[in-house]
Parts: structure tokens; sequence; C-alpha cells
């Protein structure tokens, strides 16, 4: 479990994966579709690389990919086995949670890998940077990223480049709040950041630049999170949050205020830097940046721009 009060801390790099390996696809939450997956996996094949999957992957127990057995199994499975060089999520969808009380923390961190998935997947991301001391990565999924476009949409990105991928990415838009900050980049999904408060997986936010993004998420049910990881003092010691581009975050009908003047008012009394705008995760195009969780970043904040950068 989580220790209370414990700070994010500056970790190691994970090496990036090695083409001469294979990549481990595995299903912690939802269901998965086969043609959704070969899909995906035949973008990462013409990009070089090898990649492996269980069969039981298709398996489905109500709207998971299994049970908690299986997927705990293949979980902790990809990380002991020395052909397997790094580990994507198929996708996200809902059922990570139902893994934390049984993944045997000693296989991760004697077996660090490259890990990368997103939405749901930020249980696992933020649990095992803590928990593991690992570099995590908040990126693209195979059957909901890699399947849908071509390998070069994703030259240049964290799997071929490393963690040199990831040098300084910006977004233009109306920024909530400007300024600078240094700290440990963490984060992810925002209902999965508040879901996990008041249980002993909570996330550990000090000394973070906090990643918060969703989808299709009405503005008021974003303050009420905010508002819950306030409450929680989760954000009492962030040195600046990033907010990415918040897909269909609007309120049916039609709203005359902003997601940015929402959000610039709900977080008024912490006065950090707030960016907005940065592609990752849920995005509405390709490519969907991978973000290091774990890693030290420098956050700049203009009126107009955001930009982060390894520190």
């Amino acid at each position: 479990m989580r220790q209370p009060g414990q700070p994010a801390r500056k970790i190691p790099n994970i090496p990036k994966p090695n083409a001469n390996q294979a990549l481990g696809i595995i299903a912690p939450a939802s269901a998965v579709k086969r043609n959704e997956l070969e899909a995906g996996c035949g973008v990462l094949q013409q990009m070089g690389y090898k990649t492996f999957y269980f069969d039981s992957i298709f398996e489905s127990d109500l709207y998971f990919a299994g049970n908690e057995t299986r997927r705990k199994w293949e979980l902790e499975e990809m990380f002991k086995r020395g052909d397997i060089s790094g580990i994507i999520c198929a996708r996200g969808g809902y059922g990570s949670n139902h893994l934390l009380r049984d993944i045997d923390m000693g296989v991760i961190r004697a077996n660090p890998k490259f890990f990368m998935g997103y939405s749901d997947v930020t249980t696992l991301l933020t649990y095992f940077c803590d928990q593991a001391n690992m570099v995590t990565f908040h990126g693209p999924m195979v059957a909901k990223d890699y399947a849908l476009f071509s390998p070069e949409m994703f030259a240049g990105e964290v799997l071929t480049s490393g963690a040199a991928a990831f040098r300084e990415l910006s977004a233009k838009a109306k920024q909530p709040v400007t300024g600078n900050a240094k700290g440990v980049l963490y984060g992810g999904c925002l209902s999965m950041l508040a879901a996990s408060v008041g249980t002993p997986y909570e996330i550990q936010t000090t000394g973070t630049i906090l990643f918060i993004e969703d989808i299709a998420t009405k503005p008021y049910q974003i303050d009420r999170m905010l508002m819950q990881l306030l409450l929680s003092e989760k954000l009492n010691e962030v040195r600046g949050i990033v907010f990415g581009e918040m897909v269909d975050c609007v309120q049916p009908g039609g709203q005359d205020y902003s997601l940015q003047g929402v959000i610039k008012r709900t977080l008024s009394e912490l006065k950090v830097p707030i960016g907005f705008g940065l592609r990752s995760g849920h995005v509405s195009k390709q490519p969907n940046l991978a973000l290091p969780i774990g890693m030290e970043v420098e956050l700049v904040v203009t009126e107009s721009e955001v930009n982060i950068k390894g520190a």
C-alpha cells in the first residue's frame, strides 16, 4: 500500500523498449476487441517492434477483460518475462483498481520496465511510480491509438526515442494562471485521480507538476472532482498544474463560460501556475503525446501558451 504523506520523488528513467525483444500487450481493465488489438499490433510491427499477448486477453467478465485473477496474472507475467522489454496497455475503460489489493509489488520492483497507457490505467501509472520507484508513461494504447493511425503518426515519439522524446511539449490556448515551476511530472485521468482519495492507494502529489485530463465530463463535474482534491489537501503542495485537451468537456446545449475560467476560479487559492491544452491521453487528434510520469520537469505558462520540458 502507499504510505500516507509519501512525497513524489526524483525517479530514474526507464530505458526505451528493445526492438529485438517483444512489447507485451496487456488488458488490465475493460474487454478488448480482437480486430482492434490486431490492428494496433500491426502498426507496432510496422514500426519495427515485435508484439506478444496471451490469448486470454480476449476473455470477458461483465465489462472486464476477464476476471481479476486473469488480469493480475497477465500483468505480473509480463513484468517477469525476460523476453519482454516493455509493456503497453491495450485500452482503458474500467477495472484497473480491482487489481490493486493483489498485485505483487515485489515482482514490479524487481523487474522495472517501460509501461504505458492512460485513462483508467492512470491507477497503475501512479501506483507503480509511487511504489516501484519507476517512470511510467501516460501515452498511446494499442487498440485505441496505434490501431487507428499509420506508423508515421508516431515517428519520434517515446517508443522510438525513449525519454529523449520528452524534450519540450507545448500547447497554445488561453491559459488560466501564468508562472514558472519545477517538479516531478505526475497524474493522469481526473476521474481516476479523484477516485483514489481516501483509499490506501491514493495519489501522492507533494512536489509535483500535476497533469490532469479527462473526456466528456461536464464542467461542473470537473469542478466537483477538483474540489475533492482540494478538500482532501491533495493540491496543497503541488508546484504547478497542467490540463490536457479536456475533449468534449462541455455542457450540452452550450455554456456562456469557458472551462479555463471554471478551472481558474476553482483553483484560485493555490497560487501556482496552471496550464491548459497539452495533448496527452484522450485527444482530439494524433499524436497522443507520451508523458513520463515520475520525471523532473520545468513548467512555463504564459498568457497564451503552456510549455513543459525536462528539468
